[in-house]
């Protein structure tokens, strides 16, 4: 079994495709940015994803993400003890990216869910407003 990166790692080159994929290159970690950027922020949240994240997998993403500062998490319960998730600017910054992927499989892979237009219309600024949004509430 793979080990995953930590943020206190040394990366395996100096290639920004590398390290980016050191960061974010599993199957899980762009389907919970994805979450995110649609407004998921609770663990049972992502848990109701289409691809049934496994929960010793989905803990261990959240904590990375966490760790590379690309989300923060936010405790809404104390007893039991439960957190809410939300991208950072850091995080908020890859929706280009995830809306690239997007597009590039609807026009490559047959059969790909066509990604919603309010979803390609997002902007970074757009996902981090709200975000900002639901901490003032």
């Amino acid at each position: 079994m793979r080990i995953p990166l930590r943020a206190n790692k040394k990366f395996r080159s100096g290639c920004p495709i590398a390290s980016t994929l050191d960061v974010l290159g599993d199957r899980w970690t762009l389907v919970i940015i994805r979450d995110l950027v649609t407004g998921k922020t609770r663990f049972g949240d992502f848990l109701k994803s289409p691809e049934h994240i496994p929960t010793n997998i989905l803990t261990d993403r959240l904590l990375r993400l966490e760790e590379f500062g690309l989300l923060e998490k936010h405790r809404y319960q104390r007893n039991p003890v439960r957190f809410e998730y939300r991208l950072t600017e850091k995080g908020a910054d890859l929706l280009p990216a995830l809306q690239a992927v997007c597009l590039w499989a609807n026009r490559h892979l047959p059969k790909t869910w066509k990604a919603p237009k309010s979803f390609l219309d997002l902007k970074p600024s757009d996902v981090v407003f709200k975000i900002t949004k639901m901490q003032k509430a």
